[in-house]
């Protein structure tokens, strides 16, 4: 079908359909976008490849989506020609605000559900946020040209979550197309079209923003009420920047110059601002022609999680990992970082994240596209301490926690939601309550599934919680969480010393019922890795002042005694003499040095680049 179908659809908001589609990581969302583009003929043959919509190579290397996409497709039913606007979703927790900004720009949202493996974790909670959106849910069930499909029995499972019939949900196949047609068909039936005040102020909500090397800032953005034209002076109203608008259109799937955008319209901005910041996403655009006052509920800064510490193997390299997380900052303005010093890693930086994932992304990012070699320090979570004449810090690290005395430290809890087979419960249970959880609620959505939901604290999640969880189910289980509040906990923090010298790099904050484990664990681990010196070097682990957990590496003894054939044994107790006193000077003036491979393997194999 010919791109210039698009444009008669954009005069008139009857004529438009938006929607997203919300799916679990894998469940084939960006497969069913392929063969869409495919259909509507907004994509050549000879152009077409698997992820259309998936620029990046990391994405389409690990087969999920990181960035939000949107594009336009034209589809015509009963002689009438559509506008289509798809926005493809990321599947994964930690992008859920990207998937909420993107949910509020629909009107609908197509619930893609494998037919292989029915409902996951994320699925429902990406559900009820689109239920709280009040858009119209289609349920389509994918992949049922596999073996394993089961496609009558989670069609009975999807109707009872979203009250409806079996045949209500469609069957589709994103690998071959089967059934995609009559979903189209549905959308165009089912998706209300974008209702807004065509002639009142102009509001437009950004749902994405991705930086370009030429062009600066694209903004992506779905028109509210009003207009935007291609000579308008835009202005963002949570920071009050105002810019120049260079360029404005649609994307069908690559970026297609328009004459403007209109109510209900999905589109982009150039504006030639060189800081993402500036396009904050869930932030509302206006015209200073036509201004609005009031913004678009729902915005809100993304909150970094999980941080941890990024430090160059090769200390030279860093002003270029600086320059690498300025760049990065410009393609995702959830990443926050400030510079830090470690006595043992050198000059590095403290990195907020969303969760692991976005940790894992963001660090394989840096060292692929930017020719880096990274630690990362184990992934931590911020603690609120509250000293005992009442004032508060916000601890990222564990070397920022104060000494002396502390009257309450606060932790971040999040309510985690759990579904998996029925076989599963008992391991998973007893999972969440050796990680501190408290039981909220278990809910069976057929015979075999269960959801279970608990209160966990997050520091308990970060580590390798996921991987158990994994692994105590066969894969099976599949997790969603959110933070809710804070709670007071007896957290302690863990030193290492080496020799009598705090090693900052090893030092942890923990529950003081774990804390004599992680001494252990460290102290043991430290000792298999840190090679034997000419001297006995103590490994401990301490509380404050209190010793909890020492190992001890044996000092290298050389042989003094080897040339002494028979003779008087006093002479061979003055070399050994000698040797106990030069041996004794060099424990009080010698210095252990730690190998690189040490950090990194005590570091990296505690869990801090486990995969989520």
């Amino acid at each position: 079908m010919p791109h210039d179908s698009i444009t008669p659809a954009a005069t008139d908001p009857s004529l438009l359909r938006n929607f997203c589609i919300i799916a679990h990581i894998d469940h084939g969302k960006s497969t069913l976008a392929d063969r869409m583009l495919q259909l509507t003929g907004v994509v050549e043959e000879r152009l077409m490849r698997a992820q259309y919509l998936d620029r990046m190579e990391i994405e389409r290397e690990r087969g999920i989506t990181i960035k939000s996409q949107a594009v336009r497709m034209p589809w015509r039913v009963a002689g009438q020609s559509y506008a289509l606007n798809m926005i493809d979703t990321p599947g994964h927790v930690d992008f859920s605000y990207e998937v909420s900004r993107s949910l509020a720009a629909c009107e609908g949202a197509v619930l893609l559900v494998d037919a292989a493996q029915g409902i996951e974790a994320q699925t429902l909670a990406n559900l009820y946020m689109a239920l709280e959106n009040d858009l119209n849910i289609i349920p389509v069930l994918n992949k049922i040209d596999l073996p394993a499909a089961q496609p009558e029995k989670y069609a009975e499972e999807l109707a009872g979550l979203i009250g409806g019939e079996p045949e209500d949900c469609l069957q589709v196949s994103g690998k071959t197309g089967q059934g995609v047609e009559a979903l189209l068909d549905r959308i165009v039936a089912e998706v209300p079209h974008p209702a807004g005040d065509a002639t009142g102020p102009t509001r437009a909500m950004i749902f994405d923003s991705v930086y370009d090397t030429y062009r600066g800032v694209i903004t992506y953005v779905r028109v509210v009420d009003g207009k935007i034209e291609p000579r308008d002076r835009i202005e963002m109203l949570s920071t009050r920047a105002k810019h120049e608008l260079l360029e404005i259109g649609v994307i069908a799937p690559e970026p297609t110059r328009t004459k403007g955008l209109g109510v209900g319209e999905v589109g982009y901005l150039i504006t030639g601002v060189k800081d993402v910041r500036q396009s904050r996403v869930g932030d509302t655009v206006t015209t200073t022609e036509r201004e609005a006052t009031q913004a678009l509920p729902g915005y809100r800064d993304p909150q970094p999680m999980v941080f941890s510490g990024l430090y160059p193997i090769d200390g030279s390299d860093y002003p270029a990992l600086r320059e690498a997380l300025d760049k990065l900052k410009l393609n995702d303005a959830a990443l926050v970082y400030e510079p830090e010093t470690s006595a043992a890693l050198g000059f590095g930086y403290r990195c907020g994240f969303l969760g692991l994932l976005h940790l894992e992304i963001v660090r394989e990012r840096l060292e692929r596209e930017f020719d880096l070699a990274l630690i990362s320090t184990a992934p931590n979570v911020v603690y609120t301490v509250v000293k005992e004449d009442g004032t508060e810090l916000q601890v990222t690290n564990p070397s920022e926690f104060p000494d002396g005395k502390i009257a309450e430290v606060r932790e971040p809890v999040v309510k985690a939601t759990i579904l998996l087979p029925s076989d599963f419960v008992g391991p998973v249970m007893e999972l969440c309550q050796s990680r501190r959880g408290n039981m909220l609620g278990m809910d069976y959505l057929s015979t075999e599934r269960v959801e279970l939901r608990y209160s966990l604290p997050l520091a308990e999640i970060v580590f390798d919680f996921f991987d158990q969880l994994k692994s105590r189910t066969k894969g099976y289980a599949s997790l969603d969480y959110e933070p809710t509040e804070e709670q007071v906990a007896n957290l302690v923090k863990v030193d290492i010393l080496l020799h009598g010298d705090q090693v900052d790099a090893f030092s942890a904050i923990v529950h003081r019922d774990q804390a004599y484990d992680y001494g252990v664990k460290m102290a043991g681990k430290l000792k298999d890795l840190i090679p034997r010196q000419q001297f006995e070097v103590p490994i401990q682990a301490a509380i404050g002042s209190r010793i909890i957990a020492r190992e001890t590496i044996r000092a290298l003894r050389k042989d003094m005694l080897a040339k002494c054939y028979g003779g008087d044994i006093s002479r061979k107790r003055k070399l050994l003499e000698k040797q106990k006193e030069g041996k004794k000077r060099m424990k009080a003036i010698g210095r252990v040095d730690v190998p690189q491979e040490a950090f990194i393997a005590a570091l990296s194999s505690d869990g801090s680049t486990k995969k989520k």
